[in-house]
């Protein structure tokens, strides 16, 4: 029995060690990078990312059905009845019940959940609009170089 108690204090001992020894190298290593980045100054990184050159258009017109599409589904869901998920109708049929079950910790996250829900609809609605005259703008540009969206 007691030669077992002195193995595994000794694998203890050695796990202690490594351990130790592993977190004294890596200090050593971040202090010394630290004292050789404060010793010899050195230029600023080069800057590997480019910084645009245009504002996207050609991208955009492109995703523009795409975009519309989501945009317009979004609009459905919210605008929707109550038997739709998502619906302002269901979420206010929601709070209400909670309301008249007296549960005013859950009435007040619904409501909070309704007011950013309904402030969605027009934030969507205007990004609809600005995405038709962006439609026909990008009709305008078929011929220089941009794609005209279907």
């Amino acid at each position: 029995m007691q030669t077992t108690r002195t193995t595994r204090s000794v694998r203890g001992t050695r796990t202690a060690v490594t351990v130790a020894a592993a977190v004294a190298a890596a200090l050593l290593t971040v202090g010394g990078t630290a004292a050789a980045d404060t010793a010899t100054p050195q230029a600023a990184p080069s800057k590997t990312a480019k910084a645009p050159t245009g504002d996207g258009a050609r991208a955009l017109c492109k995703r523009l059905p795409k975009t519309e599409a989501r945009i317009d589904r979004a609009l459905r869901r919210l605008n929707g009845p109550a038997t739709v998920r998502g619906s302002v109708a269901r979420l206010q049929r929601r709070v209400d019940n909670a309301a008249a079950k007296g549960h005013t910790a859950v009435e007040t996250y619904l409501k909070d959940k309704l007011t950013f829900r309904t402030s969605l609809v027009p934030t969507l609605n205007r990004r609809s609009a600005d995405l038709a005259t962006v439609r026909t703008w990008c009709g305008t540009q078929a011929a220089g170089g941009a794609k005209a969206a279907k």
